[in-house]
């Protein structure tokens, strides 16, 4: 009885009215082009923050240096397409809340530190692994509660009787 209306409907895959939390089903080359458009964006933001200063020196991360940034960005860029794609993948399976922020948030912190502060390679691959981490994470949490609410659904639609 707790149960999301938009969680109940029998045509929930059918339609999507906008709702945060409902199945994002369609073609391959949707998704694909939902995932590159949020790393893009996410990895855009963070260069652009770590490039403009908008209040005094003193406050906040440091800019970017010059140098080569070519591998930060393509660091986040790949850990950003990873994360959109596993996220997405569980998102047309159950329903899942908030998929794009978690990328855009990931990417674009990810990148901003990466710029800002410059790690070494080491360091960077493990700030890569906690993000996929927590992608992760996120995904099997979902995935966990979606199979649930399907049983508990099957369960109680008039399936085999028991006690």
């Amino acid at each position: 009885m707790t149960e999301s209306p938009g969680l109940s409907r029998p045509d929930n895959c059918a339609s999507f009215d906008g709702d945060e939390e409902s199945l994002r089903p369609g073609p391959l080359w949707r998704h694909a082009l939902w995932a590159a458009g949020l790393t893009i964006l996410g990895v855009g933001l963070g260069w652009a923050d770590a490039s403009y200063r908008f209040g005094p020196d003193e406050y906040g991360m440091p800019l970017a240096v010059s140098g080569q940034v070519r591998l930060y960005l393509v660091a986040w860029s790949v850990t950003g397409l990873t994360a959109a794609a596993a996220l997405r993948a569980v998102a047309a399976r159950v329903p899942l809340i908030g998929p794009d922020v978690l990328v855009l948030i990931l990417t674009f912190m990810g990148t901003r530190l990466s710029l800002g502060f410059r790690p070494e390679p080491p360091v960077l691959g493990a700030s890569a692994a906690a993000a996929l981490t927590a992608v992760f994470i996120w995904c099997a949490l979902a995935l966990r509660r979606g199979f649930r609410g399907y049983r508990g659904r099957r369960a109680t639609s008039g399936g085999r009787g028991g006690g």
